[in-house]
């Protein structure tokens, strides 16, 4: 099969490498099947590149698109442009594309939805979601239950869904947790490759970025090991199956 791209928004190397390992063990991919591209460090694919591939799996970071200007850091605008640069592409041609947590915030920006850190953002751990009738129809998550467990972590939050796109899956404090525009294009607000563990480490890393008071720490990595999620990962698996 053509490969994926796994497009990577995190500057830090530990955060990055445990991202991508999870992709790979959670998703049923080798290294073969896929082209790593670490944003901070290497070019966005070409469109030529895009269109070739299977699909494009854009994961999370610790930055904010609603963050203003002044307040990103050089690497953190340079991220978020390169990962908006292909956006066009991506959109025009219906690539099939999987944007988790700061790659929906990517793809919401680009289709002119809101994202802000008003109402929705969602402290680390496990959440309760639910399929909406448009997810029970979708050919993603057609069969999967109702509900269930997945794990979030964000400060941004899609306010509105954008024109065209469909709402697929919810949850209590945060209503829009999975859009799908066109036929081929999703994004999702929880992290569909991560499990307790990957989670663990994230808390580790970005203690002092914000999403928790650091002294917490410690709990929430307890907490997040005994969360047994299972159908965020079956998510990502119908996405390389569907496309691969």
């Amino acid at each position: 099969m053509a490969q994926f791209f796994i497009l990577q928004l995190r500057p830090e190397d530990e955060a990055a490498d445990e991202e991508y390992e999870a992709f790979l063990s959670r998703g049923g991919l080798e290294a073969l099947d896929v082209v790593r591209v670490r944003l901070d460090q290497e070019p966005a694919p070409s469109a030529e590149e895009l269109s070739e591939a299977s699909g494009v799996i854009m994961g999370g970071g610790p930055g904010c698109v609603s963050d203003p200007p002044e307040k990103k850091t050089p690497v953190e605008a340079k991220v978020e442009a390169a990962a908006l640069s292909i956006m066009p592409t991506i959109c025009e041609r219906d690539i099939p594309y999987l944007g988790c947590c700061y790659g929906l915030g990517i793809l919401t920006t680009h289709l002119g939805g809101r994202m802000g850190q008003e109402h929705y953002g969602e402290p680390v751990g496990g959440i309760d979601c639910a399929l909406t009738d448009a997810g029970r129809e979708d050919p993603l998550l057609s069969e999967l239950p109702q509900s269930f467990r997945a794990l979030v972590g964000h400060k941004e939050a899609v306010e509105t869904t954008p024109d065209g796109a469909a709402h697929l899956v919810l949850s209590g404090d945060c209503p829009i947790q999975m859009i799908r525009y066109k036929s081929n294009i999703y994004g999702t607000q929880f992290h569909p490759e991560a499990d307790g563990d990957s989670v663990a480490t994230r808390i580790h890393i970005y203690r002092n970025h914000g999403y928790f008071p650091p002294e917490e720490a410690d709990a929430l990595i307890e907490t997040v090991r005994h969360e047994k999620v299972t159908v965020p990962g079956e998510i990502l698996r119908r996405f390389i199956r569907r496309y691969g």
